[in-house]
């Protein structure tokens, strides 16, 4: 069976009369297989019977003597070498400008490896072995000629990986007959001339007017620019609304310029440390908003609109990146299928692929290294992620960093990762633009055909060292000499075209003297910015306001309106029964006497979002039921096993639900649904961890995007993140979600960090997030989510905390709380804590026999960031005598949130007050791993927290 495929490739090449042929021979085999040719046995030996013999028509037999006058093996080894060019011909392609003499060497192409001489191709006839070849050809050697220049010229290929037979004879035929290419004219080679010049002329100025100062130049890739152009112009021709763009630092300044129309006066003023002037751009000039702290200029992205002859327009937009390089590429992701679905309408979003696309500009080192990317290829297929088809553009200077090839990668190529995922791969040398557009053409027609990835190998060379202020000769000398001895892009492009008689000597350099004379002019005419020193702006007023005073609460006989429609089920919809009969239980929670559980008060906040008009995306690895089995938000027909979302049914909705179960990951994950949230701000995109812990393998995402986004780029997002927390006794990688990571990163409110104890307030938040969503005041929610309590009746809420509270950012604990002038008096000690050991205090104090504090009250801190300073301060000053605040965790005390609220309870101290800790001690590891030393930890810090051993009930 392994060979089965092989076989049936093999069989393929036979046609006519050669099948009549060959099918007789085959039945004399089979009585006596001495009875045929040596050269034919040998041939049935290894491939079997031909593959059409089981076929119910019969082949013409017609030519069946010109056949048997044939030697079958050299007709036989005729095939093999036409289908090792079209698989093999990458291996000795001309696919690099420089640093050829680093691959190893082949004979996958040479006549004589097949038992083969040029007169035993010129004897056989070219239709035997390239049947209605789409040039005229006499003989197999023009055959085995041809394929060679479409094979191994500076374009190669790579898709025999790819399983779908009708892709794979698309792409044999497209390239076969090289109708694929870009036939450009006279007058568009002369444009394509001067756009190099233009490339390279930028990179020119900026190394004269900039000394020293990095810029990542594109030089050694420059063709990347008219590729870029190419199908930004197809795209506006096809009236796609979007392209979205992501890419590495190599070029970016040149992208900036020419692609997204980036003012040139912009660029410079980013220069800022220039030894001739401070700038700023002169007036008029494009202004791009940018966040208040702002960012490294090759960090920055840009949008342009690119109008197409009518009403509608191209949206082209380059993501910001920070240096963690290819973990733009979920976000990238995530903007495009945000694009793609109109939320306007309730049940899933409906997806029109045709609506954007994402393009991708990688590194070969970060291509083949980063693990990101084969987290965001394997998104490219699936029902909650699936783009369309992205194309990817390897950006390929032979060099990563400092770092060679053979010490970067295991593979022969840095695209290789690719074929894991069946995606066709195309090698292309960079000092051939015309090829390079050829490249680009393919990919698309690709894309748009096929709605499937692309990947484009652009070869070239990186001209300096990694940001021209390295010296690679120190570490790559012998590329580096053929680099220095090397003709860049522009030249030898002109050298063709003077060869060709469509331009005259110099005329390249009339060009350059053109774009020095532009750039010069524009850089003459900034203005000096008379500041000494730059200031970090002020942040938007939005960001500023707290959240407190919005209205989330709702009428409830609303509430139990929409619960009612959380229970029905499409008419002949076969539940399962055990499950059903728990749902069917939340139907009375809402009635007097009753309590609304965690997952209850979930859905029924999602209801009144999308109710509302605010459309909702979740996911997570177990999302669609929920890794503890509370949610139950998609229910499966036992019958059938199809699928029905209970929000899907509610009647009111004005606004789409998506849920999905993502894949296993987190990094590229998060990174899609973070650019899903910024491309949908009106949606609200939720993210929830399988377990909190799992949030720790997306901590770039957390770091460059979420937490800093807004800082850096101006870039907004309201998204929620949920992380289940909670120690309980299931070890070090189930029961913290990091909570102090998070509040390290909070400042400048960039979100909103809580850990919640009540069903009700979970539902508040929701209801929150999404009223701020598309408003100035969008920020991100971190929220530790619970375990054990999601079915603790301790948590779960009467109706009329849905329907008169909002979300208080501290509650008052139960059963301790004193409610007279004359309690609150005796208190010397306040309690504060937040999360799951609040709710485990509550329940110890109330099984007491005499639970009697005269001089402890206790507050949860429900919102840890931005922390409630003003209402604790309000709580403090009804205690008189207080002489210390307390904070209680479970977590160890180099983590949780003790380390971030130790300053602030600080300063919140009077004379004589004093602040400490009670928990865990400092632990490099987050939890014991044994369940019986938990639960005595957790029994000491609740008797501790208590005071119990201070003179408070021993009971």
């Amino acid at each position: 069976m392994a060979n089965q495929g092989a076989n049936e490739r093999f069989w393929e090449e036979f046609h006519g009369p050669n099948m009549g042929y060959i099918e007789e021979q085959y039945e004399l085999y089979e009585k006596d297989p001495e009875s045929v040719d040596p050269s034919l046995k040998k041939v049935f030996d290894e491939h079997g019977a031909p593959e059409w013999m089981s076929a119910s028509a019969a082949p013409a037999v017609n030519g069946a003597a010109q056949a048997a006058s044939l030697d079958m093996v050299k007709v036989t080894s005729a095939l093999k070498l036409v289908e090792a060019i079209r698989r093999h011909g990458h291996l000795d392609a001309k696919i690099y400008a420089v640093g050829s003499n680093e691959r190893p060497p082949t004979n996958m192409l040479e006549i004589s490896r097949y038992g083969l001489t040029e007169q035993d191709l010129k004897n056989i006839p070219a239709d035997v072995v390239w049947p209605n070849p789409p040039v005229k050809l006499n003989n197999a050697l023009q055959v085995v000629q041809t394929l060679k220049e479409r094979y191994a010229g500076t374009i190669s290929f790579e898709y025999d990986h790819v399983s779908h037979e009708n892709e794979r004879q698309w792409l044999q035929r497209k390239i076969d007959s090289s109708e694929f290419q870009v036939n450009l004219s006279e007058e568009e080679k002369k444009q394509l001339l001067r756009r190099l010049a233009k490339v390279e002329g930028f990179e020119n100025f900026l190394a004269k007017t900039f000394v020293g100062q990095k810029r990542f130049s594109i030089e050694g890739l420059d063709s990347m620019v008219p590729m870029l152009d190419f199908i930004v112009q197809a795209a506006s021709s096809d009236k796609i609304s979007n392209i979205m763009m992501g890419m590495a630092h190599r070029g970016r300044l040149n992208v900036l310029a020419h692609v997204l129309g980036k003012p040139y006066d912009r660029i410079f003023s980013e220069f800022h440390h220039s030894p001739d002037k401070e700038l700023i751009p002169s007036e008029g000039s494009t202004g791009i908003n940018y966040g208040w702290t702002g960012d490294v200029k090759y960090h920055f992205g840009a949008h342009r609109e690119i109008g197409n002859g009518e009403q509608s327009s191209t949206q082209v937009t380059l993501s910001h990146n920070p240096s963690h390089l290819e973990y733009v590429n979920p976000v990238v992701q995530g903007f495009t299928r945000a694009a793609q679905d109109d939320r306007s309408e309730p049940g899933y979003a409906k997806l029109d692929e045709e609506e954007a696309f994402g393009l991708l500009i990688h590194g070969d080192a970060a291509f083949i290294g980063e693990g990101v990317v084969a987290e965001s290829l394997n998104m490219k297929d699936l029902p909650g992620y699936r783009t369309g088809g992205t194309i990817h553009v390897i950006a390929n200077n032979l060099v990563g960093f400092t770092t060679n090839r053979r010490d970067g990668r295991s593979t022969r190529y840095a695209s290789d990762l690719a074929k894991g995922f069946e995606i066709p791969i195309l090698h292309v040398n960079a000092d051939d633009p015309a090829a390079c557009l050829s490249a680009i053409s393919l990919a698309y027609e690709y894309r748009k055909k096929f709605k499937k990835d692309f990947v484009i190998d652009l070869i070239g060379y990186r001209r300096y060292g990694h940001n021209e202020m390295d010296e690679p000769r120190s570490t790559q000398p012998i590329l580096y000499k053929q680099i220095d001895e090397h003709l860049t892009v522009p030249h030898l492009y002109e050298k063709q075209l003077i060869e060709e008689g469509i331009v005259e000597e110099g005329t390249l350099k009339d060009f350059f003297t053109e774009n020095e004379k532009n750039l010069r002019e524009i850089y003459n005419n900034m203005k000096e910015n008379e500041t000494t020193e730059a200031d970090v702006k002020a942040r938007p007023g939005g960001v500023e306001r707290p959240l407190d005073e919005i209205v989330t609460a709702i009428d409830l006989e609303r509430l139990k309106k929409l619960n009612k429609e959380l229970l029905k089920r499409p008419e002949g919809f076969n539940g399962f029964k055990k499950l059903e009969k728990i749902l069917q239980k939340r139907g009375n929670m809402l009635e007097e006497g009753n309590k609304v559980d965690w997952a209850t008060a979930e859905a029924l906040a999602f209801a009144s979002i999308i109710e509302d008009g605010n459309p909702i995306r979740i996911t997570g690895q177990d999302t669609e039921r929920g890794t503890f089995a509370h949610r139950h938000l998609v229910l499966h027909d036992i019958e059938s096993d199809d699928t029905y979302c209970p929000l899907h049914g509610i009647e009111q909705a004005k606004a789409s639900f998506d849920i999905y179960n993502s894949p296993l990951s987190e990094a590229g994950v998060l990174g899609f649904e973070y650019g899903y949230s910024v491309q949908a701000p009106e949606a609200l995109v939720i993210w929830e961890a399988q377990f909190g812990d799992f949030a720790n393998a997306g901590q770039v995402i957390f770091d460059q995007f979420v937490a800093a986004g807004r800082a850096k780029w101006g870039e907004k997002s309201n998204m929620i993140f949920l992380l289940p927390h909670g120690y309980e006794g299931q070890g070090p990688e189930h029961s913290s979600a990091r909570l102090e990571r998070f509040l390290q990163l909070a400042a400048e409110n960039n979100w909103t960090v809580a850990n919640v104890t009540s069903a009700a307030q979970y539902f508040h938040l929701l209801r929150r997030q999404a009223a701020i969503n598309d408003e100035e005041e969008s920020r991100p929610l971190v929220l530790m989510t619970p375990k054990s309590l999601l079915r603790n009746q301790r948590v779960a809420a009467e109706g009329s905390k849905f329907s008169e509270l909002n979300f208080q950012p501290i509650m008052r604990q139960p059963y301790m709380t004193k409610e007279t002038k004359k309690e609150k008096e005796k208190v010397k000690s306040l309690l504060l804590g937040s999360g799951k050991i609040m709710v485990e205090i509550e329940d110890t104090v109330e099984k007491m026999e005499d639970p009697t504090f005269e001089t402890l009250d206790a507050v949860r801190v429900e919102q840890i960031y931005p922390f409630p300073t003003k209402q604790l301060k309000e709580i403090l000053s009804e205690y008189p005598n207080l002489e210390e605040l307390v904070w209680v965790q479970e977590e160890p005390q180099n983590m949780g949130s003790w380390y971030f609220v130790e300053g602030i309870l600080h300063r919140m101290l009077e004379k004589g007050q004093i602040h400490r800790y009670v928990g865990r001690p400092h632990r490099a590891s987050p939890s014991v791993g044994e369940p019986n030393i938990h639960k005595t930890e957790q029994r000491r810090i609740i008797n501790e927290a208590l005071q119990l051993s201070k003179g408070g009930n021993k009971s």
